[in-house]
């Protein structure tokens, strides 16, 4: 998943105030929403997640995370604007062992593809690497600045990161086999970087800018968003085909449920109607 900021917002030291929010609302809406976290980079302007949607509750987990990372920042900036770009939110599934694999290696090498670090490991902005997987959860406080001292939001959080199920049987050690990935494709793109005479930002430089920079360029307007991943070609047809097939009885139960009929099924998968409603769905 990915969200992107209207500001450079994240360049703050990581040892400031930006890294406990980020990482105690993420902490706190993973726990409340029962969603795995495996890996996250937030980067200077945008941040990346790989997680498991363990029972369907990612639309609110993304909308607490977001709502109090942006909240609890603009206190903190003493700003009233806008946090979040329009439409910036972008969820992709990962359909496959190899696609999981292929994600947790870009978010963790975001920062050196685009030329801002020369390792992973030295993003002076919030990440996670693949020994974060075998750490113990780590307790975070709760922010000040925000929060009410006697709110309903814990005091402290806990954030365990977790090996993806899909990666279990990938290989005989997949945490080694990530660090081992990592430190490839690090090489690979320090040849890229010398052969195209560029060097790299490096960590100081990144602390230097102003968090109230806006980004010089925008993403297109037409560019698309890709809403599955897996290698297999086969498999990606079948899946899109499945979605489609969702959305077309999806469309058929809403019109009959505006038609007056309440007894009207719709098909499992269904979100909003099932939570706001409490619509009957379709067992998988």
């Amino acid at each position: 998943m990915t969200r992107r900021c209207l500001l450079r917002m994240f360049l703050l030291r990581p040892d400031s105030m930006v890294r406990r929010v980020f990482e105690f609302c993420l902490a706190h809406a993973a726990r409340r929403f029962s969603v795995r976290i495996h890996a996250y980079c937030v980067l200077s302007n945008h941040y990346h997640i790989v997680l498991t949607d363990t029972y369907g509750n990612l639309p609110r987990f993304m909308h607490w995370l977001d709502e109090y990372v942006a909240k609890c920042l603009n206190r903190h900036l003493e700003r009233t604007e806008s946090f979040w770009g329009p439409g910036s939110f972008n969820a992709v599934m990962l359909a496959d062992a190899e696609a999981v694999a292929a994600e947790m290696l870009y978010v963790y090498l975001n920062p050196v593809e685009a030329g801002l670090t020369r390792r992973a490991c030295d993003w002076p902005g919030v990440r996670s690497l693949p020994v974060d997987l075998l750490k113990p959860a780590r307790s975070i406080d709760r922010p000040r600045g925000f929060f009410r001292d006697r709110g309903p939001v814990p005091r402290t959080a806990e954030l365990k990161l977790e090996l993806p199920d899909q990666l279990i049987d990938f290989s005989p050690d997949p945490v080694s086999w990530l660090k081992k990935a990592v430190a490839a494709a690090e090489r690979a793109v320090h040849e890229k970087m010398r052969a195209a005479g560029r060097t790299f930002m490096g960590a100081r430089r990144v602390e230097a800018q102003s968090p109230f920079d806006r980004p010089q360029s925008a993403d297109p307007p037409s560019e698309l968003k890709p809403t599955v991943a897996v290698r297999d070609k086969q498999r990606r047809i079948e899946i899109l085909r499945a979605f489609r097939g969702f959305l077309d009885a999806y469309r058929a139960a809403w019109k009959s449920f505006a038609e007056g009929n309440r007894q009207v099924v719709f098909p499992w998968g269904t979100y909003w109607m099932r939570v706001r409603l409490g619509v009957p769905c379709a067992v998988p």
